[in-house]
């Protein structure tokens, strides 16, 4: 990069940035270089080629000059905007906690078309928003919640905004729970993940996007915190479990092996490890009739589908991925 006294216009920051991420094997140098840019001009990417004139200020220069080092050892292009794209929203992300992928918004809409018509009349114990929360609150918050109601128990209401109850396990960003809650505004969504650092950013995605009010997430090993109280009462159980297998672990690319958590991607030797204990818990907490929809490896969709039979779902079918390959499964509790 020129010398701090030379001038560095957006284009000559542009050009070079590209050239020097090519030589440092970034396979998309031109897309990466944009972002980063982009990301320390305070620009939109569409901006940059028609201000390839703008000088950049020496704290720019600064910031993209950290940008593309980070970059050019290989970190994740996420990871270092900090924000990715995902459906109708965008998410924050950070180091330790799983990026979004694009095959993740093709269970999403996999998930939306399990739900129950938004226009479907409400079954007349479908619990409101203020016992939900309430029975999801931490234990002495709910003791002193019935204290002051006198120590009487929980009283179903009718609901009449008629609002689909969604579990998202191992949520990560938060990224399937946010775009459910956001596409389907009345629906509530219980996430969970058993990393803290995962849970953390959850919740300031779900913050940030307005939908903390629809949008819970709970620390826990899948869905150990969901009072039994909830059990049957889910439409919908959505989740991007770690599912990759052993083998294909050893030759993931380092840029996802040396930056992404492991918690997050390793499946075992099949991939199937946490699916098998996700088969019971789906159960105890989808209602009779209600749907999950799983990402997994293409490796192990048959086997899976095998599995999810053999515990008692129906409608158990193979779902593609954005490149046609067998990435989503989907079943119902009969």
């Amino acid at each position: 990069m020129p010398e701090p006294a030379d001038t560095w216009t957006i284009k000559a920051a542009l050009d070079w940035t590209v050239g020097f991420l090519e030589r440092k094997g970034d396979e998309h140098a031109r897309l990466s270089a944009e972002w980063l840019l982009s990301e320390a001009t305070g620009l939109r990417r569409i901006d940059l080629y028609v201000n390839f004139e703008r000088p950049l200020s020496m704290e720019e220069r600064d910031v993209l000059r950290g940008f593309v080092t980070r970059r050019a050892s290989g970190e994740p292009l996420q990871y270092i905007t900090g924000e990715v794209a995902f459906r109708h929203i965008a998410v924050k992300v950070r180091p330790g906690v799983l990026i979004p992928r694009p095959e993740t918004e093709v269970l999403v809409s996999e998930a939306l078309a399990l739900l129950p018509a938004p226009e479907r009349r409400c079954a007349v114990d479908s619990l409101s928003y203020a016992e939900l929360e309430e029975l999801l609150a931490p234990k002495e918050e709910a003791d002193e919640g019935q204290k002051a109601k006198g120590g009487e128990g929980l009283a179903l209401a009718l609901d009449s905004s008629c609002a689909p109850l969604v579990a998202d396990l191992c949520t990560g960003s938060g990224c399937i729970a946010c775009s459910i809650a956001y596409e389907r505004p009345r629906a509530r969504v219980v996430a969970t993940d058993l990393a803290p650092e995962a849970v953390a950013l959850a919740r300031e995605n779900a913050a940030a996007l307005g939908l903390e009010d629809r949008v819970r997430v709970l620390e826990c090993n899948l869905a150990d915190a969901v009072p039994e109280r909830l059990n049957s009462s889910f439409d919908l159980v959505v989740s991007n479990p770690p599912y990759i297998p052993d083998a294909v672990m050893e030759n993931l690319p380092d840029e996802v092996s040396d930056f992404e958590p492991r918690l997050a991607l390793a499946g075992g030797p099949d991939g199937l490890d946490v699916f098998r204990r996700m088969l019971p818990v789906m159960h105890r907490l989808l209602r009779v009739g209600g749907a999950f929809a799983c990402e997994l490896h293409e490796e192990c969709l048959d086997d899976a589908a095998d599995l999810a039979r053999g515990a008692g779902y129906e409608s158990v079918e193979v779902k593609a991925d954005l490149t046609g390959r067998p990435r989503i499964l989907v079943g119902r509790k009969s």
